[in-house]
């Protein structure tokens, strides 16, 4: 099955945190399938306008958006800026995360503060203002990227984990309140992707990050760590018509790592 497969022309999907990463990534693959796009983004305006620059080329609509999802404010004109311009909205996905990487002992409040502000803070104003768009239209579609941390100890990412958590435990119960308005809410669960946050994490110089890639690609059974066009694939499905009966689920897509003992990330 290709991109081409999943018809999403003429639905509008607003991805956060998508200028770069994962989040890009997700993005191109809806634009693939004929979504327009709204591209979040925090601060850097260069690599947003890159990515619509991408997707337009792709022969769809692309809107750069600014909110700083730690911003109820930048939230509430982000909604009014995809209804101003595109009348409604048929899927989000909940893509934007920051965190302080460092064990829980060491954590300061303001680490633990700005971490479930991103992450758990926003999230319910995003479904909330995102399903007011959604309805009347056909099969909305409401995506959490969630992480590996949630199933397994990975050094120093205790603070994330446990936001993400959280947001694992909303999916479940905004599943159930929504499915009945016709949208489905997911989330997907990736484990170790290429150049994202791991290289600054875990490592430290080159040759101790690729100590760590080696060890990772030899506890996958696919034999390669994952990259975020694996992670927009899935969403891609999950926001099709074929993934209409998943509700509620949180799809761990990480090569099968997670079916192995490997601690630490």
């Amino acid at each position: 099955m290709t991109e081409l497969d999943y018809n999403f022309k003429g639905k509008v999907a607003l991805v956060t945190g998508s200028s770069r990463g994962i989040g890009r990534a997700i993005a191109l693959r809806l634009a693939a399938c004929g979504a327009s796009i709204v591209v979040n983004y925090k601060q850097n305006e260069e690599a947003a306008r890159a990515t619509v620059a991408e997707l337009t080329a792709l022969g769809v609509r692309a809107l750069p958006v600014r909110a700083d999802m730690e911003k109820p404010e930048d939230i509430r004109t982000l909604f009014a800026q995809i209804k101003a311009e595109f009348g409604g909205l048929d899927m989000l996905v909940i893509n934007a995360a920051a965190s302080a990487f460092k064990p829980l002992m060491e954590a300061k409040e303001h680490n633990v503060r700005r971490t479930f502000a991103i992450t758990v803070d926003a999230f319910l104003p995003l479904v909330q203002q995102a399903v007011a768009l959604m309805e009347g239209r056909k099969n909305g579609r409401i995506i959490a990227v969630s992480g590996w941390d949630t199933l397994r100890v990975i050094d120093r990412h205790g603070i994330l984990a446990g936001a993400k958590a959280t947001l694992e435990t909303w999916v479940r119960y905004l599943a159930c309140e929504l499915a009945p308005k016709g949208i489905n809410v997911n989330s997907v669960c990736p484990g170790p992707i290429v150049n994202t946050l791991y290289p600054h994490v875990y490592g430290g110089d080159a040759a101790g990050y690729e100590a760590w890639m080696r060890a990772r690609v030899a506890a996958t059974p696919k034999g390669r760590i994952g990259t975020p066009e694996d992670v927009g694939r899935v969403v891609a499905f999950l926001c099709s018509e074929e993934a209409d009966w998943i509700v509620g689920q949180n799809v761990i897509c990480d090569g099968g790592l997670s079916l192995t003992h490997l601690r630490g990330g």
